[in-house]
């Protein structure tokens, strides 16, 4: 990404209504894993990712990952994981290293070679490690917002289980979410388009409370087996075999 959305990043991960909610479901599948001591961040960002897995998860052993030297230093700060800096296409750890391997919204990137991370992945997971992923959804929403952070791909859901089937992985689920929010998304990134800027930013606090409620709520519910027929991203699990 370009060096001000770095800064956007870190100013916004943590409080950020989006944020809140995709870390929350991330630490929920997390839940699936056999073990957790051992944990990969892979393409950590500024590290608000691995903040919340340190926070929740104090026992665990965290490493990040990340291709931006400064982004590096700002997730080691915040959450005193060990941090590599490399690319997600070459993984500088071990084969079998990890219990489980999270990415969120690092597959999409232009510079990212999907095949190769998904086996790099597939390589430093232990047999039985869990693959966690989270990526933008639907190719036709693509706008401004994905030209600023990065972004090449967006994804449908069977897309994403055959992208990890062809990988080697096995186990493989794959939902929407962020489903609710979901007509207001498609108005802002296709009617309401502002060049170079994307939507990493904090907003007034009635409507973060207001949102992070509705996302709080959408997750309880497909916690308990509902299942959204649309959404802004998709989270996948997958097991190593």
């Amino acid at each position: 990404m370009e060096r001000g959305e770095y800064v956007r990043l870190a100013a916004a991960e943590e409080r950020m209504w989006w944020f809140r909610g995709l870390h929350a479901h991330l630490l929920a599948a997390l839940a699936e894993a056999p073990a957790r001591r051992r944990l990969l961040d892979a393409g950590c960002g500024t590290g608000g990712l691995l903040a919340r897995l340190a926070a929740a998860l104090p026992e665990a052993a965290l490493v990040g990952l990340e291709i931006d030297a400064g982004a590096a230093l700002l997730a080691r700060e915040k959450s005193g994981a060990l941090l590599a800096i490399g690319s997600v296409d070459r993984l500088p750890f071990a084969a079998d290293s990890f219990d489980a391997v999270l990415s969120a919204d690092v597959l999409c990137h232009r510079g990212v070679d999907e095949a190769q991370a998904l086996a790099g992945f597939r390589r430093c997971l232990k047999p039985g490690g869990l693959l966690v992923l989270n990526l933008p959804a639907y190719r036709w929403l693509a706008s401004a917002h994905d030209d600023a952070v990065g972004n090449a791909r967006r994804y449908g859901r069977a897309e994403l289980r055959r992208r990890l089937a062809e990988a080697g992985f096995a186990r493989i689920r794959a939902r929407y979410w962020n489903g609710f929010l979901f007509p207001l998304m498609v108005l802002r990134r296709k009617l309401w388009r502002r060049a170079g800027a994307s939507d990493v930013e904090l907003l007034p606090a009635p409507v973060e409370r207001v949102f992070g409620a509705v996302v709080a709520l959408e997750r309880r519910l497909l916690g308990a087996g509902l299942s959204l027929p649309f959404g802004g991203s998709i989270l996948a699990v997958a097991v190593k075999p």
